[in-house]
């Protein structure tokens, strides 16, 4: 990488780490439950609940993703946490986002809660245990995870902008880049990776050069992803 591409990459990372970017964004919602914990008003449970979906439903265009987690928590009534454990969940084949059915999302909360009635917290589980035992995917190291990567950097940075910073016990630089398509392709015309696998080894490849650029911190280098997507926008 030349010397103009990190400046690049700091720059916008340091631009486009400000709330004002993602106001109609997946972390809109957790962020919310975030400020009401902050009042008393909410627990660390209802934003993780909230990170969990709000991530599960991030795939498609931003509006329909923000409508579609609207319609969700106003069947939760705002309340994730107490809407999991009540165990009274909508069950049926009709779509909540894209492929996503209600039958899933209640797949989802029974899962959700038999964590919850063996630990404090989802911070406490890896990530492909997160995989397996709230999304109920089959284990896969080699995954990318984006959907559990994203979650896992909203509740674990903490330089009080974007992010929620509500996970104590988790080292930020142990965190990995969300890999999507996207992502990769952006990473790839920075040179990031040369790899045509999107797998968890080109992840880790991702974040290994934000974690020189930001040590201790490279998910940071997400925010510089989004920023090249905003200054090169498609034709």
């Amino acid at each position: 990488m030349d010397d103009n591409t990190r400046l690049l990459l700091i720059e916008w990372a340091e631009t486009y780490n400000d709330p004002k970017y993602f106001e109609e964004d997946p972390i809109a919602f957790p962020r919310r439950f975030a400020e009401l914990e902050r009042r008393g008003e909410r627990t660390v449970k209802d934003v993780e609940v909230a990170a969990i979906f709000a991530a599960h439903f991030a795939w498609g265009r931003r509006a329909m993703i923000v409508r579609d987690c609207g319609r969700l928590f106003d069947e939760m009534d705002w309340r994730p946490y107490d809407y999991v454990m009540k165990g009274e969940w909508r069950c049926d084949p009709c779509s909540i986002h894209r492929t996503v059915k209600w039958s899933e999302v209640a797949a989802i909360c029974s899962r959700l809660k038999t964590v919850y009635e063996e630990l404090p917290s989802i911070e406490c589980l890896s990530q492909d245990e997160i995989r397996v035992r709230i999304y109920g995917q089959k284990p896969d190291l080699k995954a990318p995870n984006k959907k559990i990567n994203m979650m896992r950097r909203w509740m674990v940075r903490d330089d009080g902008k974007v992010d929620l910073g509500l996970w104590k016990n988790t080292d930020p630089g142990s965190l990995l880049i969300p890999l999507d398509v996207h992502v990769y392709d952006v990473a790839v015309d920075l040179g990031l990776t040369c790899r045509k696998p999107k797998d968890i080894v080109t992840v880790k490849e991702i974040t290994g050069v934000f974690d020189d650029i930001f040590p201790g911190d490279p998910c940071k280098g997400d925010f510089s992803l989004f920023g090249y997507g905003v200054t090169h926008p498609k034709q």
